[in-house]
């Protein structure tokens, strides 16, 4: 039987060096016994008793172009795995391993014994994540003059080797002080510019400091006795944690005191109100009410759709852009969604690409006090990168969802003509899925005495990157908003369609 020496502490490379010539080799799991250093230290036959250390570079048999594959799946699994603190995790692992080049399938049978061992032992690291997250308490302690930095040290004890695994987690949350976390198993340490992990076993430094006291003042405040499950708390909170937790010792107490707590607080009187608290009602109820809007206007439109929530948009946008413009406008423009500079000022077609918008409009002379002017989606769909937010296409289901806004938009301002700049706003009018270039310029029906024109956005312009294409996308953009501004000089008030419509047509 070979034996594979492994130092055993969360290091998945280690693990797979040592397994994967073995695998090569075709030799099976019970042929392998797998141990630590730290246990075979202990050993009366350890490692200097005739144990072989496959794990050793001079011992690999990879035949020289042998190639091994598994599913990213066992990966993701095993970088969890072999964090555990079970010593069986290698031979469970490299069981899976060795099983999987003949069931490629096998992670996803639930009811496999060995897979379910596994996921345990995934659960159970993740958890010590967690709680590791949770339950950290720095302490800042003096290293003197001369740092402007100020430097904490932390003492936990997990169960398993998970240091190296959630040391990027405090690296992103405390990236502005100089931290150690310090372990049984490990220790993480950041400096302001790199972070380094150690294997090695640290001992518990038994620091004090002032703000464990702020800790209690704060846990104790916050304490609701009439909401108190002491086994969901317990389930949350074990006590292996509490004594490096400087709140755990007022615990028992607030336990013990729960019950007359709640009694207490059910038998005061309830508390009057602050003195101002009257003052304040009296100013608001002199105050005259708003005026509302009258029912079918574009004003009663627009407060109503302040406070859309129709789809998840809603949830990171600044607000929403509604459209603007006359309520009897002959030409209405429809563009795609929001986009930075219009989230933030609330209004349609003000960033760089309104701006390019706005000048053609100009220059072709239609003129946008007399135009009405919207978007098929109302708010901003966006990706953040860094402190950027960066336009995101809205799907399907979004543009159906503020169809409804748009629809309603068109009954009140009964346009003559709709301009759709862009294949959301070509979606939403004519819930088509038609190919914009293959409309562009096109003349459509609508609706009686409602007609179409399709073009692009302009965002797209600022887009192109070949200077030569751009200048000719923009020639045949501003011919299609010159269309346009003819067909709105050439509408009568009286409404005299037709000879517009003969009048433009291509």
């Amino acid at each position: 039987m070979a034996t594979v020496l492994l130092e055993g502490r969360g290091d998945l490379t280690e693990w797979r060096e040592a397994a994967r010539p073995l695998l090569l080799a075709g030799t099976p799991p019970r042929g392998i016994d797998w141990r630590c250093r730290s246990d075979a230290a202990g050993d009366l036959f350890g490692a200097d008793a005739g144990v072989a250390d496959l794990s050793s570079p001079g011992r690999a048999i990879v035949t020289s172009g042998a190639s091994l594959t598994v599913p990213k799946a066992f990966l993701s699994l095993a970088q969890a795995v072999i964090c555990h603190s079970d010593p069986l995790r290698f031979q469970l692992l490299y069981r899976v391993l060795f099983r999987l080049q003949g069931e490629r399938a096998l992670l996803e049978v639930v009811s496999d014994a060995d897979v379910a061992q596994l996921r345990a032992m995934e659960k159970s690291v993740r958890r010590d994540c967690h709680k590791m997250t949770a339950f950290v308490r720095f302490k800042e302690f003096d290293i003197g003059e001369g740092h402007a930095r100020r430097r904490f040290l932390a003492w936990f004890e997990p169960d398993h080797h998970i240091v190296s695994r959630v040391a990027p987690f405090f690296q992103r949350r405390f990236t502005d002080m100089d931290w150690i976390i310090a372990t049984p198993r490990g220790t993480a340490a950041w400096d302001g510019e790199s972070l380094s992990v150690s294997t090695e076993p640290a001992e518990n430094p038994m620091l004090t400091d002032s703000t464990d006291m702020l800790w209690r003042t704060y846990f104790s405040s916050i304490f609701n006795p009439a909401r108190l499950k002491v086994k969901m708390m317990m389930t949350e909170m074990p006590k292996k944690y509490w004594k490096n937790l400087p709140e755990a010792g007022l615990i028992p107490g607030l336990i013990a005191g729960a019950e007359a707590s709640v009694i207490a607080m059910a038998e005061r009187a309830a508390s009057e109100a602050p003195l101002f608290h009257q003052r304040l009602q009296a100013v608001a109820q002199a105050e005259p009410e708003i005026a509302q809007p009258p029912a079918g206007t574009l004003e009663e439109l627009r407060e109503e759709a302040r406070h859309c929530t129709r789809c998840a948009l809603h949830c990171r946008a600044t607000q929403t852009v509604f459209g603007e413009g006359p309520q009897d406008a002959a030409v209405m423009i429809v563009g795609e969604q929001p986009g930075d500079q219009e989230d933030l000022a609330g209004r349609p077609f003000v960033g760089p690409a309104g701006a390019v918008f706005n000048k053609v409009a100009q220059d072709v002379g239609l003129d946008r006090k007399d135009t009405y002017v919207t978007n098929a989606v109302k708010h901003f769909k966006y990706e953040p990168r860094g402190k950027r937010r960066i336009h995101q296409k809205p799907n399907v289901g979004e543009v159906q969802h503020c169809k409804w806004w748009l629809t309603r938009e068109l009954a009140l301002v009964k346009p003559k003509l709709v301009v759709a700049m862009g294949s959301t706003a070509l979606m939403a009018l004519t819930d088509s899925r038609q190919r914009l270039a293959d409309l562009r310029g096109e003349m459509l029906q609508i609706d009686a005495g409602q007609s179409l024109l399709v073009t692009v956005h302009p965002a797209y312009l600022l887009r192109i990157p070949d200077e030569g294409r751009r200048m000719e996308e923009m020639a045949r953009f501003r011919s299609d908003i010159a269309r346009a501004a003819e067909f709105g000089r050439k509408i009568s008030p009286a409404g005299g369609r037709s000879s517009a419509m003969d009048d433009i047509r291509p």
